[in-house]
């Protein structure tokens, strides 16, 4: 049987991973934020299948950051639907990113999810 390798940590990042450039960015910044220590990429597909590694390491987490792409929130719907409160909430279209299905973004786009993330998790 396959193990997941996700080890529990304080600061979980659930993103969407949808079919657009904002599901995809979403993406992309919990990459970013990872590399860089503000918080540990969780599998969001593994989490509202109910996979119970996945489960019990999201109950120790302080903080719980869902990032959606658009407003049809199916990261922070996922979430909820496992039974976690989500603490912390960027929706990538409220960045003035608009949504298409050209899977294309800049670097200043991604730089400005990551920062509206981290201003998230200071306050």
């Amino acid at each position: 049987m396959a193990k997941c390798t996700c080890e529990p940590a304080e600061i979980m990042l659930f993103p969407c991973a949808g079919g657009s450039n904002v599901g995809q960015l979403a993406n992309q910044a919990a990459v970013k934020l990872d590399q860089e220590g503000a918080g540990k990429l969780f599998c969001l597909a593994g989490l509202g299948g109910h996979v119970q590694s996945i489960v019990e390491s999201t109950k120790v987490a302080r903080r719980i950051v869902a990032i959606d792409g658009c407003p049809i929130g199916c990261a922070k719907a996922t979430v909820e639907h496992a039974g976690f409160l989500v603490t912390d909430y960027v929706m990538v279209t409220r960045l003035g990113i608009q949504k298409n299905h050209e899977f294309a973004w800049t670097g200043e786009e991604l730089d400005r999810v990551v920062q509206a993330v981290k201003e998230s998790l200071e306050s």
